[in-house]
């Protein structure tokens, strides 16, 4: 029964049924939030790559304890982590 699996032909159903449900008014408004949205992940990922780097080749910083915050409606308080007791 889905001996091919996708298709080409499915991959255009697919478009022509997002283009009939959303309008072709919002699709660009959509597509330019997307990009919006990929490029500030591409530079937060490269100011965390960079900050990373800067970091590691000055000189070693204090270590920071690793506090798990507890969700919401937890009975229980903020606790240290075993790797950050260990590290000390």
């Amino acid at each position: 029964m889905l001996r091919n699996g996708l298709e080409p032909w499915h991959l255009l159903v697919v478009a022509i049924m997002i283009i009939l449900l959303f309008g072709s008014k919002k699709l660009p408004e959509a597509a330019r939030g997307l990009g919006k949205s990929m490029r500030i992940l591409k530079s937060e990922a490269k100011a965390m790559k960079e900050d990373g780097t800067a970091h590691s080749a000055g000189a070693p910083a204090e270590s920071v304890p690793h506090v798990v915050q507890s969700a919401p409606g937890e009975t229980t308080a903020a606790q240290p982590t075993a790797e950050s007791n260990t590290a000390h």
